[in-house]
C-alpha cells in the first residue's frame, strides 16, 4: 500500500519511515490487535561504535577507590615498598578496569576508556601516598622530634650529591663556585628542603599517574582480547 506525503505529494510506500524525495518522517499507525513483535537487535557494531567509550562513573569510581587505598598507602615514602609504588598503581589501576567491568558487564570497552579509568586510580592513589608522606614527615619532624637526626640526613645525602656531580662538572671558575655555594646554602635551608622534598614528591605522583593511565589501558586490553578469544 502507497501513501502520500504530505509536503511534497510524492508517492511513499507504506514500510518507509521517511520521505524519499524530501526527506519528511512519515506517521505510521499499527493496529491494536497486531501482536507487538520484538524490537529489532541493534547492529553489534554499532553498538560498540557508542557503547565502548562510555563509562559509568559512579561504579567506576567506587572501584578505581577500592583499588586506590592500597596503591596509595604501598607508595607512600612510610612504606617499605614505596619505591615499588609506580609498579603497585598500575596493577591497581588494572584491576579496577577488570573490577568495573565484573560489575557493570558492558558490552565493550575501549583502551582509552580504560586509561581515563587507570588515570582516576592514580590520582586517588596520588593524592593518599603524597598525604601519607607528608604527615610522616610532620610527625618525625614536630610530634617525635626527631629534626636534628632528619637534617643531618639530608645535609648528608646534599653533600653526597654534590661529591657526585663534581667530577662531571667543568672546571669552575669563580662565577661558577658563587653559584654551586648559593644553590649548596639553599638545598641546606629549611625552604630549600621543603621545596626539594615536594618537588620530588610531585615528579613521583606524576609518574604514578602515567603508570596507572597506562595499567588502566592494559587492563582494558586485556578484557578485549580475552573477549575476542571467547567469541
Amino acid at each position: 500500500m502507497e501513501k502520500t506525503c504530505t509536503r511534497c505529494h510524492q508517492t511513499v510506500h507504506e514500510d518507509n519511515c521517511y520521505c524519499p524525495v524530501c526527506g519528511l518522517p512519515q506517521l505510521t499507525y499499527a493496529s491494536d490487535s497486531a501482536p507487538a513483535g520484538p524490537a529489532p537487535a541493534e547492529p553489534w557494531g554499532e553498538a560498540v561504535v557508542r557503547d565502548a567509550d562510555t563509562i559509568a562513573w559512579k561504579p567506576a569510581l567506587r572501584s578505581a577507590l577500592i583499588l586506590a587505598v592500597p596503591a596509595g598507602m604501598l607508595s607512600s615514602e612510610p612504606s617499605p615498598l614505596g619505591g615499588l609504588g609506580m609498579m603497585w598503581t598500575a596493577v591497581a589501576a588494572a584491576w579496577a578496569v577488570i573490577l568495573y567491568m565484573r560489575s557493570e558487564r558492558p558490552a565493550w570497552i575501549t583502551v582509552g576508556a580504560g586509561a581515563r579509568i587507570g588515570l582516576v586510580t592514580g590520582i586517588m592513589a596520588a593524592w593518599l601516598a603524597f598525604s601519607i608522606s607528608g604527615a610522616a614527615v610532620f610527625v618525625d619532624r614536630f610530634v617525635l622530634h626527631r629534626s636534628s637526626q632528619m637534617d643531618a640526613e639530608w645535609k648528608s645525602r646534599v653533600e653526597l650529591s654534590q661529591q657526585m656531580t663534581a667530577g662531571i662538572t667543568p672546571a669552575d671558575t669563580a662565577q661558577s663556585q658563587a653559584f654551586h655555594a648559593q644553590f649548596l646554602a639553599w638545598q641546606l635551608s629549611p625552604e630549600g628542603r621543603a621545596g626539594m622534598w615536594a618537588g620530588e614528591l610531585a615528579t613521583g605522583s606524576f609518574f604514578l599517574l602515567l603508570f596507572a593511565a597506562g595499567g588502566g589501558a592494559l587492563g582494558a586490553r586485556m578484557i578485549v582480547r580475552r573477549r575476542r578469544s571467547e567469541m
